[in-house]
């Protein structure tokens, strides 16, 4: 026993031996209230998220055409696991949806080559606007009830498809077949198309060039990255030339990025990088464009994917510092009154 003893570091002393006083209690509340700073903000500090970012090649995506990973990759492909969904929400508050018309890669609505490729559910679709859609678009402040007329000569394309992770283009146009009627009327008088005498189909837009000023509420690609703003919802596009025929074109490189927060699983998402500009009708003539006025979205994916990753200090690392700030702020102090204890006596022993 008296060996085991002698190992004892936390020798106790006696409790007669034991004295309070006014400066150890100071002491001792200083040494507290420093712990307590400390311990608010060593939490304080693993409370905070910790964000990296890193660069990497991005995966590959297989293609049917050119597909040498057999059945299974092909497969893949089939099923939609290299693809992912864009949604559209767009506004043309002065086109009918009669004399619209929208295409990707080229597959427009007009022939059923875009129905052909994207079945519902998963598809798009024309309407009339809300009021709060035609407010939005038009921005205007005039009472409802002028605006619930007007909006009859709007129409709101929305929806969600499928598209592969490859570069493609997205269109929402003023249809080929209200094209020429409009520039036939406007030219000859009279519709030399042979549209018959529909007055609403030989003239849709009453004499005049269609104007195409549209409003973008919302274009996503993928899932959105949740740090991140998009920059392509709220975009208003006017066409004020005097005809109100342009082609707003919208150019956007999409960033596949790996979303990774404390406690949660990884999310692919994707980041846009956007440049727009309007194309005159006078340049689109002198190139000879076959482009129609309205929208036209071109997008691609860049080869390099970016990991974001938020995660807070280790836990053990946040234990142990809290060990060692208790113990350090109270050892200090300790060795510091001792200090000033024992100076004071030493000079108090030399003035005697």
């Amino acid at each position: 026993m008296v060996l085991r003893s002698s190992f004892d570091a936390f020798a106790k002393p006696i409790d007669s031996v034991r004295e309070r006083s006014v400066s150890g209690g100071f002491i001792t509340l200083l040494a507290s209230a420093t712990a307590a700073v400390l311990l608010i903000s060593q939490l304080f500090i693993y409370l905070q998220v910790q964000t990296r970012h890193s660069m990497h090649l991005a995966h590959s995506v297989p293609s049917i055409l050119f597909n040498n990973g057999g059945a299974a990759a092909r497969n893949l492909v089939l099923n939609g696991q290299y693809h992912i969904p864009l949604k559209l929400h767009v506004t043309f508050p002065h086109l009918q949806c009669n004399s619209l018309d929208y295409a990707h890669d080229g597959n427009d609505s007009s022939s059923g080559k875009f129905e052909h490729y994207h079945s519902k559910p998963y598809t798009f679709t024309k309407r009339m606007p809300t009021l709060e859609e035609y407010k939005t678009a038009v921005g205007s402040r005039v009472n409802n009830s002028e605006l619930q007329k007007q909006r009859r000569e709007g129409c709101t394309v929305s929806g969600t498809i499928h598209i592969p992770r490859v570069g493609g283009t997205l269109s929402v146009s003023v249809s080929p077949d209200a094209w020429r009627r409009a520039t036939s009327v406007l030219a000859f008088g009279m519709d030399l198309t042979g549209g018959g005498g529909n007055t609403e189909q030989v003239d849709p837009f009453h004499g005049r060039l269609p104007n195409v000023t549209h409003y973008v509420h919302d274009v996503t690609f993928g899932a959105p990255f949740p740090p991140g703003t998009n920059p392509l919802q709220g975009a208003h596009h006017v066409m004020d030339n005097g005809s109100g025929v342009a082609l707003a074109n919208v150019a956007v490189k999409l960033v596949p990025t790996t979303y990774k927060r404390t406690f949660h699983s990884e999310r692919e998402t994707y980041q846009a990088s956007v440049s727009r500009h309007i194309v005159e009708p006078a340049t689109l003539a002198a190139q000879r464009s076959m482009l129609l006025p309205g929208l036209m979205i071109t997008y691609d994916f860049t080869p390099l994917a970016v990991r974001h990753v938020e995660k807070r200090e280790n836990v053990f690392v946040f234990l142990s510092s809290l060990v060692g700030i208790v113990g350090g702020v109270f050892v200090t102090v300790g060795l510091v009154s001792g200090c000033l204890v024992n100076s004071a006596q030493a000079v108090a022993k030399k003035m005697d």
